[in-house]
């Protein structure tokens, strides 16, 4: 397995969370409840509709909730959500752009717009959005922005920026398991072995690993050529993930 194929995490924005209901199509009531109600209630079924993976659908609910709610910024950056998975960029970016428009300091957009501008390699971009989300006094998880920015960085590649963001990350919090873990991603692909041993085993001591994170660790300590370390890690891959795509590389390398 090649250094780059053991980069572990990828940006997750979980926009959606805690923004859907079990509301059903048929109980919308776009004709009596007042333009408010409707357009809440066709956002909550767009959110839902997306996150179960019916993208047209949720277009077509996030368009009518919009109609009726312009200025609503969450319906515009999660229509831009959408569009990112029926593949239209363009429609997606001007989404995004009306979310940004109506709510310059919302935090939430901004990291999302963020996410986004970092997966059209917009990297200049992204981080111009990142920095806006985490400098607002009222993001109490800046330590995700902050890490997400790391993430993109280095994807830029930018390795000495994506420390500096991933360490502030843990400024706010020291055992936050997702700049931990990218600490020792970065540390193992710039070839700082101890450094990358100290950020798993930090990430170990207050977190659950999976088994990619346990595969991390074989390849840190093949590195540094600690066979017993190594060993003890594949074991407790396949004692703890016996049918997991790194339980049968280790099967096979044996």
């Amino acid at each position: 397995m090649r250094k780059s194929e053991i980069v572990l995490a990828a940006i997750a924005a979980g926009l959606l969370a805690g923004c859907v209901t079990t509301t059903t199509v048929s109980s919308i009531p776009e004709s009596n409840a007042d333009d408010a109600d409707a357009a809440e209630l066709n956002y909550q079924l767009g959110a839902r509709y997306l996150r179960n993976g019916n993208y047209e659908l949720a277009r077509d609910r996030l368009l009518y909730s919009i109609e009726l709610e312009p200025r609503n910024a969450v319906a515009h950056y999660t229509l831009a959500l959408t569009y990112e998975q029926l593949d239209n960029t363009r429609l997606a970016t001007e989404s995004y752009e009306r979310a940004i428009r109506i709510a310059p300091r919302d935090y939430n957009v901004q990291n999302a717009y963020a996410v986004f501008l970092c997966k059209q390699r917009a990297y200049d971009e992204a981080r111009e959005q990142f920095d806006k989300a985490i400098k607002v006094p009222e993001n109490d998880n800046a330590e995700i922005t902050m890490t997400n920015a790391g993430v993109c960085m280095m994807q830029k590649p930018d390795a000495a920026l994506a420390e500096q963001y991933f360490r502030l990350a843990l400024g706010r919090k020291p055992t936050y398991g997702e700049a931990l873990l990218q600490l020792s991603v970065l540390k193992f692909s710039v070839e700082d072995y101890l450094g990358a041993r100290a950020f798993l085993q930090r990430y170990l001591s207050a977190n659950i690993p999976t088994a990619g994170v346990l595969y991390l660790g074989v390849r840190i300590e093949e590195e540094l050529g600690d066979d017993r370390a190594r060993t003890d890690y594949s074991n407790r891959i396949l004692r703890e993930f016996p049918n997991s795509p790194e339980a049968r590389t280790i099967l096979e390398s044996s």
